[in-house]
């Protein structure tokens, strides 16, 4: 019994922040035409704002973040022509960090050189995983498949690491940059300041529920590899 409740206090753990984002995302993205502007517009407008015209607003099918290498906010489909409270909250995130990034804040340009240098290594560990019964079947050498397994989920794992250090950049990104811009600005509508700040909240914990994720996804391949 003690079993099960930890097994379930664990998913809990896991999957809680996830579905809690989840939540909040879909609850305010109804009514979708609050606001008179589309978060790509909204998006645009703080930019421009900002003397930040050189950014670019596109439209994205791999989720809604900022491209430093590019100088570009990307939104989802739903967030780049969404007008609801949803779409141009997040929209507001994501010029927060082009304005961090213009800014030159020091934990942002940290986690780009960081998810260079860990991109690599995760495809190599991955390779490495896949790899290791059969390299250990030719060698029949056990600390070549431990070496191996090892170094696979290090690699594996590093992605979580990305995803944990990412909070402190995502937090400001929230609520050092976004939240004062659209208070500022005017855009946000009178009794929607306590809403955008659960949607801003949620924004800032994605990237925990992607670490918690990834430290899941170490535990499975490390079920796979033992032995018996």
């Amino acid at each position: 019994m003690a079993y099960i409740i930890l097994l379930l206090a664990l998913l809990g753990a896991i999957f809680g922040p996830s579905l809690w984002v989840r939540r909040v995302m879909a609850r305010y993205s109804e009514p979708t035409d609050r606001y008179p502007l589309t978060g790509g517009e909204l998006a645009r407008d703080l930019l421009h704002g900002l003397r930040l015209g050189d950014i670019t607003v596109e439209t994205t099918e791999s989720g809604d973040h900022y491209d430093p290498d590019a100088g570009a906010v990307r939104l989802s489909p739903q967030h780049y022509s969404g007008r609801s409270l949803t779409a141009v909250t997040i929209a507001a995130h994501e010029v927060g960090h082009a304005v961090q990034h213009a800014a030159g804040y020091g934990p942002l340009l940290w986690r780009q050189r960081l998810v260079k240098a860990t991109r690599r290594t995760q495809q190599l560990g991955a390779g490495m995983l896949m790899a290791m019964p059969v390299v250990a079947g030719m060698t029949r050498a056990p600390g070549v498949a431990l070496l191996m397994v090892l170094g696979g989920l290090l690699s594996v794992g590093s992605g979580a690491l990305v995803h944990l250090v990412t909070l402190p950049t995502e937090w400001d990104a929230s609520f050092g940059r976004a939240m004062p811009l659209l208070e500022r600005s005017g855009h946000l509508r009178r009794g929607d300041r306590f809403h955008a700040r659960r949607i801003l909240t949620a924004a800032a914990l994605t990237y925990v529920a992607q670490s918690l994720a990834s430290l899941l996804n170490v535990w499975t391949w490390f079920r796979m590899l033992r032995p018996g």
